[in-house]
């Protein structure tokens, strides 16, 4: 019976030990497919940095088949002004130290620089002495992008509101000399602020501004047709635009908005498009590094002011000269009133 007995013993420890390593087998392939199918690259080393491990998912980021990586130094991967990263990294490791989110950047094997966030822990073997390492890589040139990006717009933001507000003070200060009354003083500067904003919404995408060419950066025809809409409305007959359109760079949107407005105004005010009979053309082409505009009003017959010039005059030429690095000729004829602008393309085209 005893000797029956461990004799049964002994087959139920067999069956034991043969289940648990049926169970640590499975496990173990378990572990080496989810290692294998990972999106981040998962990469083994040993103490002199040559690689012993090569996933599918480094593969993928890095452009390196398994053939190809293992074996070789994993300074493969390291651009040259980042070299000094590794000993550094090897150090850390022998003395059995873990790097967490460590983000740097290294290249493909198409000489493409990318940028990732690293994981690296020290390898040990059963008898718990450090043999290597193993390192987690994740591509997060992605999200280091939208970070670029994010900056490079609050930078534009700022460096526009700050224009804004110095665009604002100036308008005060030349306008206070003109004005007869604070009402009127208010008019002459809510004006031309409402017609800046209207200009402004050029910028803005069509999701938020019905106006606004989606994501696309601002027109000197789009500028014209929104700055015109005042004064033309829906008689779009009364005016021409003629010229191979142009992409404005952000800093020349608010220069060209203030000229072309008090053209526009004095147009209304006192030229072609005073009356209904009266038509407006602009054209433009470029010349060399200089672009020239024609603005011609046609059916308004207009005579030479005497007399100081007007506010509008000099907020139009002194910005031409000083914003926009330009000159401006006009000339007054029995049909109306022919401007000439010329503008430096460095100052205005995108």
């Amino acid at each position: 019976m005893t000797k029956s007995g461990r004799g049964r013993h002994g087959d139920d420890g067999t069956d034991s030990l043969q289940s648990l390593e049926k169970v640590l087998l499975r496990n173990e392939s378990h572990f080496a497919a989810i290692i294998e199918d990972s999106d981040d690259a998962i990469i083994s080393k040993n103490l002199d940095g040559i690689i012993l491990t090569w996933n599918s998912g480094a593969r993928t980021i890095f452009g390196y088949s398994a053939a190809e990586a293992i074996g070789q130094p994993i300074t493969l991967l390291i651009p040259p002004e980042k070299i000094d990263e590794e000993p550094e990294i090897l150090a850390r490791i022998r003395r059995g130290e873990r790097i967490t989110h460590y983000e740097t950047v290294r290249r493909r094997k198409d000489g493409t620089d990318i940028h990732i966030s690293l994981t690296v822990s020290p390898l040990r073997n059963t008898r718990r002495e450090i043999i290597g390492a193993s390192k987690i890589a994740r591509d997060i040139t992605e999200r280091h992008l939208a970070e670029e990006r994010q900056h490079r717009l609050l930078g534009e933001m700022q460096h526009r509101v700050k224009n804004v507000f110095a665009l604002a003070q100036s308008l005060v200060s030349v306008c206070v000399p003109q004005a007869s009354s604070p009402t009127e003083l208010a008019t002459m500067v809510g004006e031309r602020l409402r017609a800046l904003a209207d200009a402004h919404e050029l910028t803005v995408p069509r999701s938020v501004s019905a106006r606004a060419p989606a994501t696309e950066v601002a027109t000197l025809r789009a500028l014209l047709s929104t700055l015109a809409v005042p004064t033309v409305g829906n008689a779009r007959e009364r005016l021409t635009l003629t010229g191979e359109d142009i992409r404005l760079l952000p800093d020349a949107l608010t220069p060209l908005a203030l000229v072309f407005y008090e053209l526009f105004s004095n147009a209304a005010k006192y030229g072609a498009l005073r009356g209904a009979a009266g038509r407006l053309s602009v054209e433009w082409e470029r010349r060399g590094d200089a672009i020239t505009l024609t603005w011609t009003e046609r059916g308004s017959p207009q005579k030479a002011p005497r007399g100081a010039p007007s506010f509008g005059t000099q907020l139009i030429d002194a910005t031409t000269q000083g914003e926009l690095g330009g000159s401006i000729d006009r000339l007054w004829n029995d049909d109306g009133l022919v401007v000439r602008l010329t503008m430096d393309t460095g100052r205005i085209e995108a």
